[in-house]
């Protein structure tokens, strides 16, 4: 398999890469420190974009292969991960699911405002007492004529407070389990829809997470993806794609640490010269690198496997869940092993890295947990 990046791999890089380091570097540390999202920047990523940058060009997307999208989060990470977040929810968990099982009428309403980054939307899955088991998610959608009925409350949803639409999931059938999941395309302003409390979290501080709230909210059959009971199967299949948005974020979050513990090894004088001259640094150094390379190659292995399955029906669960298990598990790693160079330094927020290290810390939860990874793996190799 050749994993060299194309040159117009290349164009993406240098074209992110620029935008981060001059609109979105400069405000991370702000955003953090005041929890506030960065719309301005937002608006930027769909004007250049970003927002719909893996959605079919007839569909107003840039038509960019995975590689490409993974390319960006990362870029967008090393600057600042909550803004890559709000692009990852948006292709990955959004639009994905839209183009894949929507109808043209909601490819049109849609799928078209979200990909030119006009909408922004929401996932809404996990709720209080349902996280990795999303059979024993309580949301009714029960069917009234034309429309659903809507009655539950989801939590954790990234984009949540802003969002034009919101993809949801709940039980049209509780009786078959998972196979009684349906889902929704709820629009903003939807009567007998709010949002709930906003989450004051430890790290991606600059994104928006919260409650959404259903209460008798009526929402037309219309708008409902797929067909009734194929809920989980579209959840799945989103989340395929949205573990491979988090492996990128999280490989671009530890090659952020990892060059700011470099630059600050080379010239940090103690005993008489930098400590990167010390062979114990110089390990930590090394070792960081190689787990980062090898997360990147991982990430790009499922980027291509995911690629491959839009145009064979293949199953890609496998290479996601290895790639986000793998490279979250490596930036808490190599967070942890920058703020020790750091020392002293690296606890205090004049130093980027202990943000590195709180924004590391989601990417082994969200888009399912490290031992959720494990369980889909072992599924997987064991068949």
């Amino acid at each position: 398999m050749d994993l060299r990046l194309t040159e117009e791999h290349g164009m993406i890089r240098k074209m992110v890469r620029e935008f981060a380091e001059k609109e979105v570097a400069p405000l991370a540390a702000e955003i953090d420190e005041k929890g506030e999202v960065p719309f301005e920047n937002i608006r930027k990523m769909g004007e250049l974009g970003l927002m719909g940058l893996t959605v079919s060009e007839e569909y107003g997307g840039a038509g960019m292969d995975t590689v490409s999208y993974c390319i960006a989060i990362e870029e967008l990470s090393k600057a600042c991960a909550s803004t890559a977040i709000v692009m990852g929810v948006q292709n990955s968990l959004v639009c994905h699911g839209i183009e894949k099982f929507g109808t043209e009428d909601q490819k049109q309403r849609f799928l078209v405002p979200l990909a030119e980054g006009r909408f922004i939307g929401a996932f809404a899955l996990t709720e209080p007492e349902a996280g990795s088991d999303a059979a024993a998610q309580k949301t009714t959608v029960v069917r009234d004529g034309d429309e659903y009925m809507v009655n539950g409350t989801k939590n954790f949803i990234t984009n949540g407070g802003f969002a034009d639409v919101i993809l949801l999931f709940g039980m049209t059938d509780k009786s078959q389990g998972h196979r009684g999941i349906s889902a929704l395309l709820v629009e903003k302003g939807t009567p007998g829809f709010s949002v709930g409390k906003e989450e004051d979290k430890l790290g991606i501080r600059g994104s928006s997470t919260c409650e959404a709230v259903f209460e008798d909210c009526r929402v037309p059959v219309a708008n409902r993806l797929g067909a009734e009971g194929h809920g989980f199967k579209i959840a799945m299949s989103n989340l395929d794609a949205g573990r491979i948005s988090v492996a990128a974020q999280a490989l671009g979050i530890a090659e952020a640490a990892y060059q700011a513990a470099l630059e600050y090894a080379k010239t940090r004088q103690q005993f008489g010269q930098p400590i990167a001259e010390f062979q114990g640094i110089q390990w930590m150094l090394a070792d960081m690198a190689t787990r980062i390379e090898a997360s990147r190659l991982l990430i790009y292995h499922a980027a291509l496997a995911k690629d491959r399955a839009e145009k064979t029906g293949e199953r890609y669960s496998k290479e996601a869940a290895m790639a986000k298990l793998y490279a979250s598990e490596t930036a808490s790693w190599v967070t942890d092993l920058a703020i020790q160079i750091h020392g002293g330094y690296g606890y205090v927020k004049e130093y980027p890295v202990e943000r590195y290290y709180r924004d590391a810390r989601i990417t082994r939860i969200y888009e399912g947990t490290s031992e959720v990874q494990r369980m889909v793996i072992a599924d997987q190799i064991l068949r």
